[in-house]
């Protein structure tokens, strides 16, 4: 596989062309915002930490037959993808309430409802990925109620296999955000983008200690030591 010519160049990430019009190949930077891009910082090694993460919930998802584009890793901070449309849509699955969720409720972060949540939010950097609803999002022609159906399956099948592998490492999954997009090779929607500590709220499951963005987010600092942690638990349970 040949990478070619950038083609997008992210924040945190960027996608290269190859020269197989149906794949692409993802190249995680060292860069972590926060508050869409309102806070930004370097931390050394955060990107083949990321990298190598999703690369392992990704291809546990894969195995599991939940479909996502990532194929395989090229590099220690690279990976090979299916080329996909995206759908600019996010589905957020929720264990416990955090962050801006919880103040919107006014609840004590952290708290852990009798159910599990899924918010539909609408994937636009200029508008604050604002929460909208299903009615909404057909409207705006983003997608048809039957694949959004289907996205909120795939988000709950997703989140169960993802809440019970991370248990067995001794992570507690609060939340996580879920992207999708049409496969440039079936047609299929399936999960795209990440999923890692920068997508995903991740708590040790004896102390409670965030091992995710909220560390960069909340000035908790050792980023990439809380990144390097849930890497080497999720080695030991895979």
């Amino acid at each position: 596989m040949v990478k070619e010519g950038l083609i997008y160049n992210g924040n945190e990430k960027q996608v290269f062309c190859t020269d197989d019009p149906c794949k692409v190949i993802f190249r995680y930077k060292d860069v972590t915002t926060a508050y869409h891009g309102v806070k930004r910082a370097r931390f050394a090694g955060k990107g083949v930490l990321t990298s190598q993460i999703s690369a392992l919930l990704l291809g546990y998802l894969n195995r599991s037959g939940v479909e996502t584009h990532f194929i395989e890793m090229v590099g220690e901070r690279e990976q090979l993808c299916r080329k996909i449309e995206i759908i600019p849509l996010e589905v957020v699955f929720h264990n416990r309430i955090a962050g801006s969720l919880a103040l919107k409720l006014g609840v004590e972060d952290g708290f852990k409802p009798a159910n599990t949540i899924l918010d539909l939010c609408y994937n636009n950097d200029e508008l604050g990925d604002p929460l909208i609803n299903r009615d909404q999002a057909v409207a705006l022609s983003l997608a048809s109620y039957q694949e959004l159906d289907l996205m909120y399956d795939i988000v709950r099948r997703s989140g169960k296999l993802l809440t019970d592998l991370l248990q067995q490492a001794g992570i507690e999954l609060v939340d996580a955000k879920f992207e999708f997009g049409r496969a440039a090779d079936t047609g299929a929607i399936i999960i795209s983008d990440e999923l890692s500590p920068d997508t995903c709220r991740m708590w040790d499951a004896e102390t409670g200690e965030r091992l995710d963005k909220d560390r960069f987010r909340l000035d908790l600092g050792d980023v990439t030591a809380a990144y390097g942690t849930v890497l080497e638990k999720l080695k030991n349970v895979l």
